[in-house]
């Protein structure tokens, strides 16, 4: 798993370098050249986005006792990620003094008002997608937490049911136990009585024999 993370570090890093080196293009641009720069820019984003999502999914394969340290990486990929898409963000908006001025000319300064309004609106939404970013983590977590708690009530179900079944074979083998026992002690009862009338009948046996051979004398 972590062979896997370390491949999509890699890609991270060349992707992310060339998204760099065209930001710093775009404010040097114009027109259609500059639409197919920040279209192009915005595509190699959206990979960069693919390859952080991978990476997160093999953060939670990867065991417990090294996923800390993964953990750490990610954080900053993502952060270096924000970095990026609000570097793009301006690029988009800003334009070198020569192109200004020539797009612009006299209207240079009302230029700069507007884009200063739109990078504090950019600003704004970007605390924004933190803020939904935060919370899907926070929603991601708890997921993970409830998950994690569901398979152990699932393994404390199967040792509960476990147990129980353990305790029918016992209480079966008790019964049987039981029956065993009281069968044998109906049969030594039914021996000692026996014995007790066999004893019973030599004794009188005994007797009269005794009785009648006195008698016959």
């Amino acid at each position: 798993m972590s062979s896997d993370f370390e491949a999509y570090e890699q890609d991270f890093g060349t992707v992310t370098a060339e998204i760099t080196n065209k930001i710093g293009r775009i404010p040097k641009l114009s027109g259609e050249e500059k639409t197919q720069l920040v279209l192009n820019v915005d595509k190699q984003l959206e990979e960069v986005r693919e390859l952080l999502e991978q990476m997160d999914l093999e953060v939670r394969e990867i065991p417990i006792q090294s996923r800390a340290m993964y953990n750490s990486r990610l954080k900053s990929y993502k952060q270096e990620m924000e970095k990026l898409e609000k570097d793009f963000k301006r690029s988009r908006i800003a334009y070198s003094d020569e192109v200004r001025n020539e797009l612009l000319g006299d209207d240079a300064s009302s230029s700069e008002s507007q884009r200063a309004h739109l990078l504090d609106n950019t600003e704004k939404l970007e605390r924004s997608s933190r803020r939904l970013e935060a919370g899907y983590q926070i929603a991601v977590e708890t997921e993970q937490v409830g998950q994690e708690i569901l398979s152990n009530l699932h393994s404390d179900r199967e040792k509960i049911q476990r147990a129980r079944e353990r305790l029918r074979e016992t209480d079966a083998n008790l019964g049987k136990s039981s029956r065993i026992l009281t069968g044998m002690l109906r049969r030594i009862i039914q021996n000692r009585v026996l014995v007790f009338i066999l004893g019973a009948i030599i004794l009188l046996t005994i007797v009269l024999a005794i009785y009648f051979n006195l008698r016959g004398h």
